[in-house]
């Protein structure tokens, strides 16, 4: 028993060693025994050093596809080359002498109008303001002088930054090793292994790229031009031609007459669509701001108590009067109007389009980038568009608010109709219903949750544009944020901004309220 236990033992690890060395490639056995070490150890300290690692650094790195390693010790290295190039070639007091140069001159400049001065006053106060730069001129003087004396204290901590690096690499090469070995052994498919040729060659292109121009930028005391700024006349010159401008300005123009001929081609469906979100918000404008505010106060409260229960509606009306008591009531009741039309619009497109993409990964595939824009586009830009095609207002303000809050509720639909388990389908179907039915009364209710998820977080979206939208023309509280940001009037634009945040908190309450009751009551 014994003698086959130990076989048996030796048969895993003569396998063992043979995935190493096969995973390893050259030098094999070294990482043969480099890993039984780490295997063996129980400290978490590195008990094991690479020779290899520690002297080519991120050369070694690269040839063994470890580029998170790679790109780590390549910036700490050039760090420390810096640090070396600064203290062995290169000038640190030079911009304080160059200062200190400039600040003379200033002074040169005041002692000369003061001579051809010829009132004492003005005399005076220039020979004041030169004796003034003058002294400061002598400080960055003194502290240039200093920096250049620190060049050998600079010059050591760059060799014992290396140093320190190349041992850092050295000690930890084989355990980052090991754990690539882990993920190779796991999905060998993915993870590279080997010393790979073209791995090393992208490596030392990338250092030979990068590491000497950030040295030499950082320690000659002179910067050729081209590193400081990118030779934009000289690209005009090679796309346009000479004498033809700048390249900026010629595709701004292009692209300011194309958005022009586009938005006098399209005016009618532009204004087609403006009059559609008019109507939706007329609508809700008639019913939030039109009617007798104490009928839309009480009707808020009791929708509140409705949906989510007596503290919601305690915590509504104290928003309420808070909104109203202040005077922001008509500024509140609009804001509410125009996120509502965005919501609705919101809802009204992104549900059908999320269950689509639920549906079809194809049209997902293309649609996602979309929404990524959508999403990650700063609102400023895209605001330049909408007041060209669509003018400026409320209704175009409400546009801009669906590009930035539709993103979400397509999404977390598509997400919960992919969520919907196949078995759970597969059942309805063999019970007879119809595609209707099994999206009616399987799918949807079943992606329920994640639509009402996509839904909340399309309102706080829709909510956080109020402001932004008031810079097109748009009403409502945003409007009275932006007054108080240009006139810095800090009082009023902090009481404006708790009544958004009350009114973006009662929404919130109320809709997920509604979502946990109906739950419950499933």
């Amino acid at each position: 028993m014994k003698v086959t236990a130990a076989s048996d033992i030796q048969v895993d690890t003569d396998a063992l060693d043979a995935s190493i060395k096969e995973f390893a490639g050259p030098n094999g056995e070294y990482y043969c025994e480099a890993f039984h070490k780490i295997h063996d150890s129980t400290s978490p300290l590195p008990n094991t050093f690479n020779k290899w690692a520690a002297a080519l650094g991120p050369l070694w790195a690269a040839s063994r596809a470890i580029w998170g390693m790679f790109w780590a010790f390549l910036i700490l290295e050039i760090i420390a080359w810096v640090q070396i190039g600064r203290g062995a070639w290169g000038n640190p007091g030079a911009e304080l002498f160059e200062r200190a140069a400039g600040q003379q001159a200033r002074a040169q400049e005041f002692l000369d109008r003061a001579a051809a001065s010829t009132e004492q006053s003005d005399i005076d106060r220039f020979e004041r303001l030169a004796d003034n730069i003058g002294r400061a001129a002598q400080n960055t003087i003194a502290q240039a002088e200093a920096a250049q004396a620190e060049t050998t204290g600079i010059l050591i901590t760059g060799l014992v930054m290396l140093v320190v690096v190349k041992l850092i690499q050295g000690l930890y090469a084989n355990q980052v090793y090991e754990k690539q070995y882990s993920r190779w052994r796991i999905d060998p498919e993915t993870t590279e292994s080997g010393q790979n040729n073209r791995n090393t060659a992208l490596g030392a292109i990338l250092t030979a790229a990068i590491a000497p121009l950030i040295i030499f930028k950082f320690t000659a005391s002179r910067a050729l031009p081209f590193l400081d700024e990118f030779p934009e006349d000289q690209a005009s010159a090679l796309f346009l031609g000479e004498g033809n401008g700048r390249l900026f300005s010629a595709l701004a123009s292009w692209m300011e007459a194309k958005i022009d001929a586009a938005a006098i081609a399209g005016a009618d469906v532009f204004d087609g669509i403006v009059a559609t979100v008019r109507a939706v918000l007329d609508a809700l404008t008639v019913a939030l701001i039109d009617t007798p505010w104490p009928v839309v106060m009480l009707v808020i409260c009791v929708v509140a108590w409705r949906s989510a229960g007596p503290r919601v509606a305690i915590f509504t009306a104290a928003c309420l009067a808070y909104i109203a008591l202040l005077g922001y009531w008509a500024l509140a009741m609009e804001t509410v109007a125009l996120v509502g039309s965005a919501v609705i619009l919101c809802v009204v497109i992104g549900i059908p389009l999320g269950i689509w993409f639920g549906k079809s990964r194809r049209a997902y595939r293309f649609a996602e980038p979309v929404l990524d824009l959508m999403q990650t586009l700063p609102a400023f830009v895209y605001l330049i568009p909408i007041i060209a095609f669509f003018g400026t207002g409320n209704p175009p303000g409400i546009l801009a608010t669906i590009i930035f809050g539709m993103p979400p509720v397509i999404r977390l639909t598509a997400l919960g109709m992919r969520g919907v388990p196949e078995s759970i389908k597969e059942a309805a179907v063999a019970f007879g219903a119809s595609k209707w039915q099994l999206l009616k009364d399987v799918e949807v209710p079943l992606a329920l949750p994640s639509i009402m998820t996509g839904v909340n977080q399309t309102i706080l979206m829709c909510l956080s544009m109020v402001v932004i939208i008031s810079l097109i023309g748009g009403g409502g509280l945003g409007k009275e944020i932006l007054e108080a940001l240009q006139f810095a009037a800090k009082g009023p634009g902090l009481l404006g901004g708790f009544a958004i945040l009350f009114v973006a908190m009662v929404m919130d309450r109320i809709v997920q309220g509604a979502f946990r009751r109906k739950d419950q009551e499933a």
